[in-house]
This record gives C-alpha cells, sequence and structure tokens, in this order.
C-alpha cells in the first residue's frame, strides 16, 4: 500500500488510462495533420494556377493597353498645321446685349414712303366694319401706319445705244457719239455690261471677295444676266484700265502724306509666290503686287521725296523699311508679340529680367502716348526723357541668352526709331493701320488663292486701292465706282478720292 494508504494498483491504472488518452489523442492529430498536409498541397496547386492565369491575364492586359493607345492616337484629332492659331483659354465674359432698362435700339425710320397701300377690314351686308373671322361688327375702329422695308426684284434691263459716227480730218480718228452711262463701244456681236453690272461685280469681286464662278450664278440667278466667269474677269481688267489714274493720284497723296503705315504679305500670281503691299494712312489705301520683297519695292512706292521730306514711315522691324530712311516708327506691338512668343516658347524665361523690364517699358511708353493731352508739356518731355535713358540702358546690356541678346541688338539697332510717336502727336506707335488693311486680303487669298494674271492682279490692285479709300472716307462704293468710270468714260480726271482741301 502506498503511505496515503491507497493502493498502488488505483495509480498504475490512473497513469495506463492518461497514456491511452494521450495516445488517441496524438492520433487524431496525426490524422490531422495528415489531413492538413493534403490540403496545404491542395491549396499549393491551386495558387500556382491562379500565379499562372494572373500572368496570363497581365500580359493580355498590356496587350490590350497598347491596342487601345495605338486606336486612340488614330482616332485623336491631328495637331494643327504651324498656320493656325492655338485655342485661347475661355475667359469670362460680360452677359450680351444693353443692360436692362436700355431705350430701345431701332432701325432709323424710312426717308421716305414710296407706296401707300390700303388695307381696310370687311364690311358686312349692313355696310359696318367686321370681323374677318366671324363677321361679328366692330366697336372701337382705329386707324394704324404699319411701315415695311423690301426689296425690288432685279431684272435684267437691255438697252440698245443708237449712235452716229464719223471720220474727224483734224483728230485722224473715227469718231462716235456715247452716251453718259454707255460703256465705250466695241464692236462684238453679244451686248457689252453695263454700267450697274460692272460697279456690282467689282464690289462683289473685291469688297465681299466672292470667287468669279459665285458672282456669275448670283447674276443669273438675281437679275437673270448670264455671263461667264472669264467675261467677269476681263471687264474686271477693263475698269483696272480705266481707274489706273485714280490709282496714281492715290500714290502721290500718300507720297505727300505726313505719316504712312505699310506692310507686305504673300501672294501668288499665275501659280508663282509674290508679294502684296499696302501703305495706307487715315483717309487713303494703296495696294501694289510684286514679285519682290526687297527694299526697292517700297523706295519706289513711295519715292525718294518721302523720306527727304517730312514724312514719317511706320512699319514693323522687317529690314527692307531701312533702306527708305528719314523718320521711321517701328511697331510696338511686334515687339510685345515677339516677346511674348519667345516666353511661350520657352516658359523658363517667364521672370528673366530683361523680358519682364522690356515688357513694362514697352506698355509705359505706349501709355504714355496716351496721356500726352492731361500732361503739361514739361511734364511730358521729362516722361519722355526718362524712358528713352531707360532703353538705352536697357540697350546696352548683355544677358547671356540667345534671345534675350537677340532683341536686344534689335533695341540698340532701331533705339531712335521706337520712340518717334512720343515726340510727334500724329505718329502711332503700332502698325494696327497697315494690318488691318491687309486682312480683307488675307481673307481674299485664302478663298481665291491669288491672281491668276499679272494683268489680273494689277487691276485687282487698282480696284481695291480705290474701293478701300472709299470706304475710308465714309462714300458709297458702288456709287464711287460709278461716278469715277462715268468721268472717266467722259474724258475727266477728277480728284473724288484724292481732294485733301
Amino acid at each position: 500500500m502506498a503511505r496515503d494508504g491507497r493502493p498502488l494498483l488505483d495509480a498504475n491504472a490512473f497513469l495506463w488510462n492518461d497514456n491511452a488518452r494521450l495516445r488517441e489523442e496524438n492520433q487524431a492529430l496525426r490524422r490531422e495533420l495528415n489531413a492538413l498536409k493534403l490540403q496545404h498541397a491542395s491549396t499549393v496547386a491551386e495558387l500556382q494556377k491562379l500565379q499562372s492565369e494572373l500572368q496570363h491575364l497581365r500580359q493580355e492586359n498590356a496587350l490590350l493597353a497598347q491596342r487601345v493607345a495605338d486606336l486612340t492616337a488614330q482616332v485623336a484629332p491631328k495637331s494643327p498645321p504651324s498656320f493656325v492659331k492655338p485655342n485661347t483659354p475661355r475667359k469670362r465674359h460680360k452677359k450680351p446685349g444693353r443692360p436692362l432698362g436700355h431705350p430701345a435700339a431701332l432701325r432709323p425710320l424710312p426717308a421716305s414712303i414710296d407706296v401707300h397701300q390700303p388695307v381696310p377690314l370687311p364690311i358686312d351686308p349692313q355696310g359696318q366694319v367686321c370681323c374677318p373671322h366671324c363677321y361679328t361688327q366692330l366697336s372701337d375702329v382705329e386707324e394704324h401706319e404699319r411701315l415695311v422695308e423690301d426689296l425690288i426684284p432685279a431684272q435684267t434691263l437691255t438697252t440698245c445705244y443708237h449712235t452716229s459716227s464719223g471720220y474727224c480730218p483734224h483728230c485722224r480718228k473715227r469718231v462716235e457719239s456715247r452716251a453718259e452711262e454707255q460703256p465705250p463701244a466695241a464692236d462684238l456681236p453679244h451686248g457689252q455690261l453695263g454700267l450697274n453690272a460692272l460697279a456690282t461685280a467689282a464690289v462683289m469681286r473685291v469688297c465681299y471677295r466672292l470667287p468669279m464662278r459665285q458672282i456669275t450664278r448670283l447674276f443669273l440667278q438675281l437679275p437673270g444676266l448670264k455671263v461667264c466667269p472669264g467675261a467677269i474677269s476681263k471687264q474686271l481688267q477693263r475698269m483696272g484700265g480705266w481707274l489706273e489714274d485714280q490709282y496714281d493720284r492715290l500714290q502721290l497723296v500718300l507720297r505727300a502724306a505726313g505719316v504712312v503705315h505699310a506692310d507686305e504679305t504673300g501672294w501668288r500670281t499665275d501659280g508663282h509666290n509674290g508679294y502684296l503691299w499696302t501703305l495706307t494712312n487715315a483717309q487713303h489705301t494703296l495696294f501694289h503686287v510684286d514679285r519682290s520683297r526687297s527694299g526697292k519695292v517700297i523706295a519706289d512706292l513711295l519715292g525718294e521725296g518721302f523720306a527727304a521730306g517730312n514724312g514719317t514711315l511706320v512699319s514693323d522691324f522687317y529690314s527692307a523699311y531701312d533702306r527708305l530712311g528719314g523718320w521711321q516708327q517701328k511697331c510696338l506691338t511686334h515687339l510685345l508679340r515677339e516677346l511674348r512668343e519667345v516666353v511661350k516658347r520657352r516658359p523658363e524665361l517667364k521672370d528673366h529680367a530683361f523680358f519682364r523690364r522690356c515688357k513694362r517699358l514697352v506698355q509705359q511708353m505706349l501709355k504714355l502716348k496716351k496721356r500726352r493731352e492731361e500732361l503739361t508739356p514739361e511734364q511730358y518731355q521729362h516722361q519722355v526723357q526718362l524712358l528713352e535713358k531707360r532703353l538705352a540702358e536697357l540697350a546696352q546690356q548683355t544677358w547671356d541668352d540667345a534671345d534675350a541678346d537677340r532683341l536686344t541688338g534689335r533695341l540698340a539697332k532701331y533705339r531712335q526709331q521706337l520712340t518717334t510717336f512720343l515726340h510727334r502727336p500724329e505718329v502711332d506707335g503700332t502698325n494696327n493701320a497697315a494690318e488691318r488693311a491687309l486682312r480683307p486680303a488675307v481673307v481674299m487669298r485664302k478663298i481665291t488663292g491669288g491672281s491668276r494674271s499679272q494683268a489680273g492682279a494689277a487691276a485687282w490692285s487698282i480696284l481695291a486701292s480705290v474701293m478701300r479709300t472709299a470706304e475710308q472716307q465714309g462714300k458709297d462704293v458702288v456709287q464711287t465706282i460709278k461716278t469715277l468710270l462715268k468721268a472717266q468714260w467722259a474724258g475727266k480726271n477728277i480728284a473724288l478720292l484724292t481732294d485733301t482741301s
């Protein structure tokens, strides 16, 4: 027996039972371990399968992404060519229209009434005014005047001029009678174009920039006048010859002008590259087509007397204008535009000292000219001297940058010609006048591509000069052309556009 009085058999039985329990638990754990090993092997196999599928999907995704990129590049719009202006960022604009409560903006009333047409209401059997819908008698009847402005349908008017001719022994040629609005006679089997048709065709071509075929279609559809594009072109050339004296007068007036703005742009003639030059001031404009862009062209147009006199030429920085000499003013808008373009091309120069100082200086020069009337002459001259001093200092510096040094050299070269407008009240600091004169011609060039012949280019220059000048002077363009043509046909050389008195 054990010391505590319990038999040893009970202790052995306890150990035996505990050992059996542990064995059973061990076997259960082994079975669970074997099951987990099988499950782990299955999981590892499934994981490897999923990894293989993932790799395959990644490769397929990369291929699809590349295809999407290729298709997007094909569908996406191509970048515009260099001559197309980029889109400007949206700006907040004020609400269109006048503010609330403003007086009505109506067309002016007609100067005269051509037709009075009564429009009465129906009369019932009793002789009373009644409703046009239900024929009930009306009360409180009032009278109204409703003005309607309309166009008279155009129609072709054919006039046969019965003229007489005879041989003049003094003039030694055959002379013929001619009506005032009759074009110079031509021995042709068909009818000539009259004064109204000639003036209308010229305005359609030059002012409204219509192609020849469009002019012929309008003539056929509106008044029923059948004419081919070649005939329109020939008549325009004839009109250019008739108005050549007016063109020469415009050139003489511009040569004697105090301030002239000049500019040039490309112009193709008969498939060859050339240039369209323009000279303009507040009242006159001259166009000239030439194969050359050299300084000889501007020197021939303005002549030696312009530079020798007191005239001032306003232009951009194209070196051909330097040949003229004399007083000149370079366009400050061109300088500001080039400063912006350089900064746009090279954003790192945005805070560069030269570009900031040059832009500020040019803007202050333009603002000072606007404030001239507000300042006394002494104050104004003092401000001009300060700006010229700053310009001279800026033109003498070096910046260790190609663009900055290039523009600094331009300031140094044209330093005297950048401030002419500050000393002469009649001179503008920009060349906007010449650019505005060229803008319709540029639109014309885009529509027609230029001129088909030298004769056509010369005729267009003459007609465009006369019509642009008439518009500047506030004259009716069609009536001006008709008046000049009638005067030329009658042998009179009138100064309708060049009378500066």
